[in-house]
């Protein structure tokens, strides 16, 4: 199932590339806006989801970069041992693994993560996030969705 890693390296480009395109027109903090739910926002994450740890005194750079290093391995562990009937489980894996590489180059060229995708109703905004960050939601999503399919058809 290692086929699918076409998939990652695909979530990886698309992820810098877009990053690299808001970091080259952005300043921090700017905002430029698209629709009346919609902004893209330079902002810059050291934390992780919902900038968890996010004000800690620098040691959570190397803690996530030690963590979606291991969640990458096992990803990888993961997907090489699966079946070739399981499709979906192998995209689901390959885009979280995507997602993790994308955040995790980041970490380690910066020393956070750039996000910038700001969707808002009112004055509530949800937090800031990038195309990652959407692989790891969307992958995850499907991974749960797939738990749920009969494995009975491939027995």
């Amino acid at each position: 199932m290692m086929n699918y890693l076409w998939l990652t390296g695909l979530i990886i480009a698309l992820d810098q590339a877009s990053k690299w395109l808001m970091v080259s027109w952005l300043s921090l903090h700017e905002t430029f806006v698209v629709m009346p739910f919609f902004n893209l926002t330079m902002a810059h994450n050291p934390g992780a989801a919902f900038s968890f740890l996010a004000h800690a005194d620098g040691w959570q750079r190397w803690f996530f970069i030690g963590l979606a290093s291991i969640v990458s391995i096992a990803l990888l562990i993961w997907l090489k041992k699966l079946k070739p009937h399981a499709k979906l489980e192998a995209i689901s894996i390959a885009m979280i693994l995507g997602g993790a590489l994308g955040n995790l180059i980041d970490r380690f060229y910066y020393g956070y993560v750039i996000d910038f995708l700001d969707f808002y109703h009112g004055t509530y905004h949800w937090p800031a996030f990038n195309f990652a960050d959407s692989a790891i939601v969307i992958g995850a999503a499907l991974l749960v969705i797939d738990s749920f399919r009969s494995k009975t058809e491939y027995l």
